[in-house]
């Protein structure tokens, strides 16, 4: 298929490239700007939301930070792994997992992901549009929400080389914000005395531990998306540990924060978890500064907003385009998925529970449950399987090497959700081993390793993987050679 738009160039323009591979003219930048992009992307509200949900439902705040930090490293090796493929590849995150669950097959997933795009921007569209209404003082929320709502849809649509920009900025400006926010509390709350006040307790412990994983694991379907513009030769080893280091350190910062306002006395804190937003500026000192907090609030999660928006638009526009066998697809369309994208998740925030916080955690624990799996797959199959041999063309066409549906991968998928079921905590059901363990749901760590065991066992001595990785003109001179290869499903 021809190109419909000239090749994308370091301009100011609108991104063009969507769905296809970055040539390798066009790719730029070095891995500092994963790790600048995590960090902002992790110093907004909604990590501090996250972190204090450790400490609202039962964990001392000394155990809430480390299960927090051990959370976040373990979640966050999964997630930079996923990142150290974009340089490789060059291709949207989920693009490349037609190669496990085959080119229909990958749907499923997908569909799944274009949820928790939605319920992240939702929520963090509520959070983002107090703030923006506490610099404009309209004393209408929705019109916060909306206004951030065209924020979100100017970056987005400006793409790739813009939202790291603003990731940046976000650093920038979160180091600063957050910095004042905890030399405040250190200098009006005797914050030592928080820590250490309750026994350890294993379940609000390994709660702790789920929430900072899930934070992080939630980002493995798109993390390659803002990796795959480096060029070719950049260092895998160095990808992952800007992506890490840079999610890692940010997210754990603004939950740490979440856990100290979390656990202030009640005459304090209760503040902070009927009015997140407000708090934090009446904790800035009011006035101009609290401002200037609500500017860092909304910096923050725009950044963040944005890789929601990107990511959705473009994991909508894989689905589509499993059907359609487009490889690339015109301005206009790109346009109008963005845009369609963000309508319906601002609807969903104008319409969200004023219950926040309690679904919130709900939220990130569910959509932990069918991610786990994915990622597990995605790669056991990438660097144990295939090791790091993909054939890039065959990805776009549901008769060629990775065919419609590979029924393994599919079926461990499945296998992998509903393993977790016993060991789930949610709010409508909660497992049987979990009420064993007096509530802690590790169901995350059930879904990751049986998963991981079990496509590697079935998929080892059977891999579909080419000799060598193909682009697109490799491709056609390998495959003019060999005999067609025989579908997965």
């Amino acid at each position: 298929m021809e190109h419909l738009d000239p090749p994308a160039r370091p301009t100011k323009r609108l991104e063009t490239r969507t769905i296809e591979v970055v040539p390798d003219e066009e790719r730029h930048g070095t891995p500092r700007s994963q790790f600048t992009l995590w960090f902002g992307a992790n110093m907004q509200i909604t990590a501090i939301v996250n972190g204090s949900l450790a400490v609202v439902f039962g964990a001392d705040p000394l155990w809430a930070v480390i299960g927090l930090l051990a959370g976040n490293l373990l979640g966050g090796a999964v997630m930079a792994l996923h990142s150290a493929q974009g340089p490789r590849l060059g291709l949207p995150q989920m693009i490349s997992s037609r190669a496990q669950f085959g080119v229909l097959g990958a749907v499923l997933p997908l569909c799944l992901v274009i949820v928790m795009y939605l319920g992240f921007a939702a929520t963090g569209t509520v959070l983002a549009g107090q703030a923006v209404d506490g610099i404009l003082h309209t004393g209408t929320p929705w019109v916060g929400v909306v206004v951030f709502g065209v924020l979100t849809t100017v970056v987005a649509l400006l793409g790739y080389r813009h939202i790291h920009v603003l990731g940046r900025a976000a650093t920038v400006l979160g180091i600063i914000g957050f910095l004042y926010l905890a030399v405040r509390l250190i200098a009006t709350q005797d914050v030592a005395t928080l820590f250490g006040t309750k026994p350890f307790d294993g379940a609000t412990f390994l709660l702790a531990i789920s929430l900072g994983a899930g934070w992080q694991l939630t980002y493995g379907p798109y993390v390659a998306d803002y990796s795959r513009y480096l060029p070719r030769t950049t260092s895998a080893r160095t990808t992952f540990h800007c992506t890490l280091w840079g999610s890692v350190l940010g997210s754990q910062w603004s939950m740490t924060l979440g856990v100290v306002v979390a656990a202030l006395p009640a005459a304090t804190g209760q503040g902070f978890l009927d009015n997140q937003v407000g708090y934090l500026g009446d904790l800035s000192g009011g006035g101009v500064i609290a401002l200037l907090i609500y500017l860092v609030i909304v910096v923050g999660k725009l950044t963040v907003n944005c890789l929601n928006a990107y990511g959705g638009f473009m994991s909508a526009l894989t689905t589509v385009s499993a059907f359609t066998r487009e490889r690339q697809v015109s301005q206009r369309a790109r346009i109008t998925y963005i845009v369609a994208f963000i309508t319906v998740s601002l609807l969903v925030a104008l319409l969200a529970s004023d219950d926040f916080l309690t679904n919130f955690k709900n939220f990130v624990l569910t959509i932990l449950m069918v991610f786990t799996p994915w990622s597990a797959i995605n790669l056991v199959d990438y660097y144990l399987v295939s090791r790091e041999r993909v054939d890039i063309p065959a990805l776009y066409d549901p008769s060629g090497r990775y065919g419609r549906w590979n029924v393994i991968a599919l079926g461990c998928y499945l296998a992998g959700v509903a393993a977790q079921i016993p060991f789930l905590a949610q709010t409508l059901y909660t497992g049987p081993v979990t009420k064993a363990l007096g509530g802690a749901d590790i169901s995350w760590i059930i879904g990751l390793l049986f998963t991981g065991a079990a496509y590697y066992a079935l998929t080892r001595h059977r891999s579909n993987a080419p000799e060598h990785m193909l682009d697109a003109s490799e491709a056609i001179s390998d495959h003019q050679g060999e005999e067609k290869h025989t579908s997965p499903s």
